[in-house]
């Protein structure tokens, strides 16, 4: 693949990630007769929210905040791999726990190595899920250094929580190492850490090789059907694959808020990733992102998280050319989010360059150490 487009499509993914999840996230407990009412029919712009001395534009949630901690994760694991280890997803849980401090400290407290826990705009809790940090508090047994890495979480939460964090394992480069099954997978051992339900696990995997075939080159739906494919190779797949089937017979139709919500809330796993691709399906083309994020967004249910999902989507699918401007100027964490992307293709593209276990010795193992 062309570095450029490959590069274009992981800024794009996750850029636009965070764009979804800010146009969502003001309403996200709004019903769809309020959103109609204030908003003129549908979510169209940034709506202000109210913080410190006065409004602000842009804010985006734990949906971007997680993400991003997938990423430096996935990031961290690749330069273990040094130690003549596979990339170990337990290390994963070792990045929620890091993003856990974020929502349980005013700031960073300097016992954490790396460069993204040092980012203080990401402490601030933005109405976190409850099983995620549930989870993650449980898991440390009662202190952090109590920490066990890797253990799946004892509960039978299958909400929205893990695939909202999981397209970075899709963004690995498609003739890596990593295969579509690795992908799979690893984004569904991941969302073991916090949620309990097959479902939740697999709408993970799922959404992963989704951007795993559009960061191949396939169109949309050609992604979809390789997505599903995939899908049917695990046991308990049927809730997500009916989920999937009902969005993309429905987008065969004219879009509409009223056929999206007959997909569900979006707050479990499996109707949200639905919701998702239901309004990317809607509005496949580069030149109607605002029009599929607002889709996403505009509904009854966890507006943040679903369009969150459909900028993921439509990000890797279009890269970040295709990105409204008008939106993505004053996103929050702009500069944070780019340079995470950057450096996963930089880890996952020209590694060697960077570290190894004889060498070269640069920096890099000081912003990413290997665990």
């Amino acid at each position: 693949m062309n570095d450029l487009v490959y590069r274009a499509r992981v800024r794009g993914c996750l850029l636009g990630g965070a764009l979804g999840d800010a146009l969502g996230g003001p309403v996200e407990f709004w019903d769809g007769t309020r959103i109609a009412r204030e908003c003129g029919g549908a979510v169209t712009q940034f709506l202000p929210e109210l913080e410190g001395d006065g409004p602000t534009y842009g804010g985006v949630t734990d949906d971007t905040q997680m993400t991003l901690f997938t990423v430096e994760g996935m990031i961290r694991a690749s330069v273990r791999t040094d130690r003549g280890l596979g990339l170990t997803v337990a290390a994963l849980h070792h990045a929620y726990d890091r993003w856990l401090d974020t929502q349980l400290q005013p700031g960073p407290d300097g016992t954490r190595d790396g460069w993204l826990i040092t980012q203080q705009w990401l402490y601030a809790p933005r109405a976190p899920g409850n099983t995620c940090i549930s989870s993650l508090v449980s898991a440390r047994g009662g202190h952090r250094s109590a920490q066990q890495f890797g253990a799946h979480a004892d509960n039978q939460s299958k909400g929205c929580g893990t695939v909202m964090r999981s397209a970075p394992f899709g963004l690995t480069p498609p003739d890596g190492l990593y295969s579509l099954e690795w992908q799979f997978d690893a984004a569904a051992q991941a969302a073991s850490f916090t949620h309990g339900h097959p479902t939740a696990q697999l709408a993970a995997g799922a959404l992963a090789v989704l951007i795993a075939a559009i960061v191949a080159g396939q169109d949309l739906p050609d992604a979809v059907a390789t997505m599903t494919e995939h899908l049917r190779r695990h046991a308990h797949h049927e809730e997500t694959e009916r989920a999937i089937e009902r969005a993309v017979a429905a987008a065969d139709g004219a879009p509409s808020a009223e056929v999206l919500e007959s997909l569900g809330g979006g707050w479990v796993a499996e109707e949200a990733l639905a919701i998702a691709i239901y309004a990317a399906l809607s509005y496949p083309d580069p030149d109607s992102f605002t029009d599929a994020l607002s889709l996403a967004v505009s509904h009854s249910g966890d507006s943040d998280s679903t369009g969150a999902i459909c900028g993921n989507i439509l990000g890797a699918l279009h890269g970040e050319a295709a990105l409204p401007p008008e939106l993505a100027f004053e996103i929050e964490g702009r500069g944070t989010i780019l340079e995470l992307a950057d450096d996963f293709i930089y880890e996952f593209t020209s590694a060697g360059r960077l570290h190894g276990d004889h060498g070269p010795d640069t920096r890099w193992t000081s912003r990413y150490p290997g665990w």
